[in-house]
């Protein structure tokens, strides 16, 4: 997990004055896949057929635009950007995640009409309704639960892997953060937790998600499965533990930290 803050290489601006001739370029493809050459932004875009460029502020001093291309060329998963270079892959984080929502507001979801973007802020509105559409993102919820010296992971129905992992989901319309920890490890694991403490949190844009991670410990209850997205749970001691093949993910870091405090 990357530690360090975007706003160390970042500026959020958004206007119509800029240099587009001395600029870092995000080129993304129809399948989110970022285009790199030699493991670096490319210097220019002149040979893709691009489909939009939008500006979305300054990265390292520089004009930076989000372009998405129509394009056969080589492109990278962000997670393959992720182990090649971390500040590009920290940047173009923020950069798909207002391509995506560049790309499925062009219409008005309230009454239908095409969308215009805004002159001062990075929303779309509806020259019709008057509705406006900013960037969205999904709150979710990740949890080391912790008894004694062991650590509580699932097996998922939707992992390609057969790996264990912790427990995550979706916060729901009207819950607090708080209740939307309870009550995941309660619908999947069937067991209830205590002393719930929140750690930190990290923009996941696969595809848009902000993940909040916490530690809790266990209360009460057994290990009862739902069978539909938790197909098996166990206790593991952290000799027992097989880590992920990355670093990636705030899961990685929770894992660690039980780790290293157990």
């Amino acid at each position: 997990m990357i530690e360090k803050s975007i706003y160390e290489d970042y500026q959020i601006d958004f206007s119509d004055t800029y240099n587009s001739d001395n600029a870092y370029y995000f080129i993304f493809n129809h399948e989110r896949e970022l285009f790199l050459v030699n493991e670096t932004l490319p210097e220019s875009f002149k040979d893709f057929e691009v489909d939009f460029k939008l500006y979305i502020g300054k990265f390292k001093g520089k004009d930076t635009f989000v372009i998405n291309a129509d394009s056969d060329d080589s492109f990278y998963p962000l997670q393959e950007v992720y182990e090649l270079n971390k500040d590009i892959y920290l940047m173009a984080n923020r950069a798909v995640l207002i391509r995506d929502w560049f790309i499925s507001h062009q219409y008005c979801g309230k009454c239908g009409v095409h969308t215009v973007l805004d002159e001062k802020d990075m929303m779309m509105k509806c020259p019709e309704c008057g509705q406006v559409h900013y960037p969205r993102i999904a709150p979710a919820i990740i949890v080391a639960v912790s008894n004694d010296d062991k650590l509580l992971m699932a097996k998922h129905s939707y992992h390609k892997t057969h790996r264990y992992a912790l427990v995550a989901g979706f916060v729901e319309p009207g819950e607090s953060i708080e209740e939307a920890v309870h009550r995941e490890v309660g619908e999947e694991i069937g067991i209830k937790i205590k002393t719930l403490k929140y750690m930190k949190s990290q923009s996941w844009p696969f595809p848009n998600s902000l993940m909040l991670a916490f530690t809790a410990e266990y209360d009460c209850g057994e290990i009862n499965v739902d069978g539909d997205e938790i197909v098996k749970a166990k206790w593991f001691s952290k000799e027992d533990i097989v880590r992920y093949d990355s670093d990636i993910s705030i899961s990685d870091w929770l894992i660690q930290n039980f780790i290293d405090t157990h």
